[in-house]
């Protein structure tokens, strides 16, 4: 089978280092629904989140540059904001962040996003990247449109695209000119962020690298550290974490959008958990006219 390349406008830029082999990592207990943990694979530091999906407080959404309703596309954008206020104001137990994003004037987010069970970006035409989604009881899910046809995002509570692709179905599975990510420095060596969920699709965990990785070396971290799915999200300046507004790593630029999880010590407001109500009594976002 053979499958074309779509050229569009490369979102990616990054850069490198190395990462030793026979990774090995022994997940910590989950007594807390939200943990961000300090860890090391081989004597490499990162961070790690790891979010108990099956909590009934815990609230995944998206964050967007100066509270805007829709993410930036080249006919309307909110530009980008300090992730110092970007945290200030969702006040979550984590905000990290999130997808690609332009370098042009309007800053365009890569992907469509649903956040909240309500589209915040979409075009029909979408199906590049890999999107992470998650639906009714924050059951994960994650699709490659060029392979696994377009996700249903209309079926998501939360969806981000990003990419490429780092494992799947628990093996490592990386073809980024097949998701349509073109640009030499993605490719290379980089400062790198992932997201990814185990096999039972109970946790989901979120690494934020401190050294500089090849997508390889990325996808080795994410299988070792217990991802039976997993995808590169942005990275490089862009990289940042926070954890209860305490900034453990801070962004290196203003960003357009950051993922926000909200838990029982630092709850979801209250528009947002009744949002979360109504979806798992099956109200579902309409898909937008593109």
């Amino acid at each position: 089978m053979t499958i074309s390349k779509i050229s569009r406008r490369s979102f990616l830029f990054l850069g490198g280092a190395t990462l030793a082999q026979g990774l090995t990592l022994t997940l910590p207990s989950y007594a807390q629904p939200v943990q961000v943990n300090k860890s090391q694979i081989n004597g490499i530091p990162f961070y790690q989140t790891i979010v108990d999906l099956t909590n009934p407080k815990t609230l995944i959404t998206m964050g967007l540059a100066k509270n805007a309703s829709f993410a930036n596309t080249i006919q309307k954008t909110s530009g980008d904001e300090e992730f110092s206020k970007l945290v200030a104001r969702y006040k979550a137990a984590v905000v990290a962040n999130g997808t690609f994003f332009a370098k042009n004037p309007q800053k365009t987010v890569m992907g469509n996003m649903v956040a909240g069970g309500k589209f915040v970006k979409y075009s029909r035409w979408e199906n590049f990247g890999t999107t992470l989604g998650l639906g009714v009881g924050n059951k994960p899910e994650m699709v490659t449109a060029r392979v696994d046809g377009k996700p249903e995002w209309n079926k998501h509570w939360f969806s981000l695209t990003c990419g490429p692709r780092l494992l799947r179905q628990g093996e490592i599975w990386i073809n980024p000119s097949i998701e349509g990510f073109k640009d030499p420095a993605v490719l290379g060596n980089s400062a790198r962020t992932a997201i990814g969920f185990t096999q039972d699709g109970t946790k989901l965990i979120l690494a934020n690298f401190e050294i500089n990785l090849t997508l390889q070396q990325e996808a080795e971290a994410m299988k070792a550290i217990g991802c039976y799915e997993a995808m590169n999200l942005d990275g490089g300046a862009s990289r940042a974490l926070a954890n209860k507004t305490n900034i453990v790593v801070p962004a290196g630029r203003p960003l357009t959008n950051v993922i926000v999880i909200y838990d029982a010590t630092n709850p979801a407001p209250t528009a947002l958990e009744q949002a979360w109500l109504k979806f798992q009594k099956g109200e579902r976002p309409p898909i937008p006219a593109s």
